[in-house]
């Protein structure tokens, strides 16, 4: 995690001014694609918006000791115009520039983040290495926003609307790891899919064979994949293993994320489905 402290001080260096992530990530020791996709779990907010409202954060305060023009503050925090900064400055604490240097205006606070390791007694992380050939999602696909935390709403709303038959199909089309059907997450742009953000979601089965007619199809090439089990409350028991892996296994392993889907299996011990054993398959590669 002091790699990650290190990378957030860089952010802090950075904020009045237009900056490269790939800069942070270096300082990280990290590729760009692993920064932002484990910030986004470990934070819950996307890269992007957290340097966005530290920015707002700091920029206010300019604001409010009132000795620069607007426009002035604009250009040093990487703005093209006056306009371009209210609307950055809006977005975060709901009024313009002007206002906030009324006495009376009330400002939201972003707070610098800091990363730490918690060791509370956590069994070992079960996990393995695999090497698979390319393969295919087939399934039903709908598009969706990414929530690492909680019942996902709208993927449940469309999985609970599929009919037993496609869940029937989706057993019989399975015919390699992970078993079973599964929720998969597009990464077609490569940033990974974070908090907040929209990515087609698939519920299907990962197989070799063609998908019948009517079935939507992702097609994944060859990778190297890393496969982590847990098992309890669902979803917590994946949201706890999301957050293992980005602050325990990767720091501790030579390993980096690398762009690709998301595969997530479930066997679920009740009908309720509140208590379940959970696949999580990233794709990996060893890192320099």
């Amino acid at each position: 995690m002091e790699l990650w402290n290190h990378a957030m001080d860089a952010i802090e260096e950075r904020l009045d001014r237009e900056f490269d992530v790939r800069e942070v990530a270096a300082v990280a020791a990290t590729s760009e694609y692993q920064l932002r996709r484990v910030f986004s779990v470990l934070a819950g907010m996307l890269l992007s918006e957290y340097v966005r409202r530290r920015r707002m954060t700091v920029a206010a305060c300019a604001v409010r000791a009132g000795g620069e023009a607007v426009q002035d503050i604009a250009v040093r925090f990487g703005y093209s115009s006056a306009d371009a900064f209210s609307r950055a400055f809006r977005g975060v604490h709901g009024i313009g520039p002007e206002q906030a240097r009324r006495p009376d205006a009330v400002l939201v606070s972003q707070p610098r983040l800091a990363f730490h390791l918690t060791v509370d007694g956590r069994t070992d992380m079960r996990y393995k290495i695999v090497e698979k050939p390319a393969f295919r999602v087939a399934g039903r696909r709908v598009r969706a926003t990414v929530a690492f935390q909680g019942v996902n709403a709208e993927v449940d709303r469309f999985v609970r609307a599929l009919p037993d038959s496609d869940w029937e199909l989706f057993e019989e089309l399975s015919d390699q790891e992970p078993h079973g059907a599964v929720t998969v997450w597009d990464d077609a742009d490569g940033s990974g899919p974070a908090e907040g953000s929209e990515a087609d979601c698939y519920i299907g089965a990962v197989t070799g064979r063609p998908a019948p007619d009517g079935l939507d199809v992702l097609e994944v090439p060859a990778h190297t994949w890393a496969s982590f089990t847990a098992s309890g409350p669902f979803p917590e028991a994946l949201e706890t293993l999301w957050r293992a892996v980005g602050a325990e296994w990767l720091p501790a392993n030579p390993y980096e994320l690398v762009p690709a889907p998301s595969l997530v299996g479930a066997v679920y011990h009740d009908e309720e489905g509140t208590r379940a054993d959970v696949e999580l398959w990233l794709a990996v590669r060893p890192t320099p």
